[in-house]
């Protein structure tokens, strides 16, 4: 058994109980919170026996117990349940507006780590200049800033006080050119990757720096090894195990900024549509979201674990 296939079936086993807690955790704070289907929103005038009807049309009216354990059972059938609110099955529901979220959160992950990548190395190498610390003046600036208020800023200035782009959504009605989108694009990606880059170039500068430090690097320049060699070919695939390890697993992070950064600029994507699910209570939907971002997270660390073995083969598990 080779250890690819040893570090799945560990990974497996992991991830059974990660999502059986995570899933427990997230039932009963969900039946535990204040508030039920419906209440959220006081206009709606509904009749209280006819509410009570369609909760136990739903099973919510059974014990807590019967109710994950009935969840649980439907899921391993690969059944996630209806939404509460829009009487569709959750996963139809999800896949609808997944698209549009993997465009601003994958294009948002490409963007962020390839700048602070180049960054990040440059302000290694030149460590203690102008770029060093401007580096690290924007790092602590995107780490400070609320997403939620720097969108508000960004809207305010360039879609109201200079009109140069749209204030929200993903399309301008009667538009869908590549431009447009482009457009509507530029606001929501630059509010999430700001977190995610000063994240990354932090941890990047702290890799080159440390590689740039150790007998290896010392030895190829004293045999003269002009230094944009030694940093392609020595410093950088050395620098990257830590690098790809907080790439992999800062991908559920992007999906949880995408909550605020949807909201904020209507953007027709799952992280719009949970909040307004929460908001209304809607608990398929909330156990589904919750249930797949634990499964994003475990495979997040297996991608690192994986990629490890792959850069570097003299890394082992027990290492």
């Amino acid at each position: 058994m080779n250890i690819i296939t040893k570090l799945l079936m560990r990974r497996a086993a992991q991830t059974v109980f990660i999502l059986l807690g995570v899933t427990l955790v997230t039932f009963l704070m969900m039946h535990y919170a204040p508030g039920r289907p419906f209440a959220a929103n006081p206009e709606l005038r509904l009749d209280p026996t006819a509410v009570e009807r369609w909760f136990q049309l739903r099973e919510l009216d059974q014990p807590l117990p019967s109710q994950y354990l009935s969840w649980l059972s439907r899921v391993t059938r690969g059944d996630f349940g209806i939404s509460l609110i829009y009487n569709r099955p959750v996963t139809e529901l999800l896949i609808e507006r997944l698209p549009a979220t993997l465009l601003l959160t994958l294009t948002s992950f490409l963007l962020s780590l390839s700048l602070a990548v180049v960054l990040g190395t440059a302000a290694a190498v030149k460590r203690g200049s102008v770029i060093d610390s401007a580096v690290g003046a924007a790092s602590l600036a995107g780490i400070s800033v609320p997403g939620f208020w720097l969108g508000m800023i960004l809207m305010m200035i360039f879609a109201y006080r200079l009109p140069w782009l749209p204030a929200a959504g993903m399309r301008t009605p009667g538009g869908g050119t590549l431009v447009d989108l482009a457009a509507h694009m530029v606001m929501p990606l630059v509010v999430l990757s700001a977190g995610s880059f000063a994240y990354y170039v932090r941890f990047v500068r702290f890799a080159v720096l440390d590689c740039l430090t150790a007998d290896y690097v010392r030895t190829a320049r004293a045999k003269g090894l002009p230094p944009a060699i030694i940093l392609i070919r020595h410093v950088l695939p050395n620098a990257a195990i830590p690098i790809v390890t907080v790439a992999a697993l800062s991908l559920p992070m992007l999906f949880t900024g995408a909550l605020i950064t949807e909201n904020v600029f209507s953007w027709p994507g799952v992280g719009r549509f949970v909040i307004a699910s929460t908001l209304a209570r809607d608990y398929p939907v909330i156990m589904f979201v919750n249930f797949s971002m634990a499964m994003l997270t475990a495979l997040a660390n297996l991608l690192a674990d994986i990629v490890y073995l792959v850069v570097d083969p003299r890394v082992r598990l027990n290492q």
